[in-house]
């Protein structure tokens, strides 16, 4: 990838959920609400705290985390349909 994000910034590709359907119904793609689940696939140098010294971010490209539903700015870099939000809208690793 040609993108490197700033600050306290990641970008995240989704993750798409198993599709589970009753007796054979097949839900639309315009209904279907988006996951909340993700894989991070860069991460910015860290923000700056109030003496100026770099506070690193506590997640790392590759992990799998989960984010609000409204989080992020929505980006297509390389072809990809991909994330750019603050470590601060992420919820939680997923172990």
């Amino acid at each position: 990838m040609k993108f490197r994000p700033l600050h306290d910034r990641v970008v995240v590709k989704r993750i798409e959920a198993e599709q589970k359907t009753a007796g054979g119904i097949i839900i639309p793609d315009t209904v279907k609400e988006k996951p909340q689940e993700g894989e991070i696939v860069a991460v910015g140098p860290g923000a700056r705290d109030d003496k100026g010294a770099l506070v690193p971010l506590s997640v790392k490209a590759g992990d799998k985390v989960l984010f609000g539903k409204w989080s992020g700015t929505e980006v297509k870099i390389d072809g990809q349909d991909l994330l750019i939000m603050k470590e601060a809208d992420i919820l939680g690793v997923v172990a």
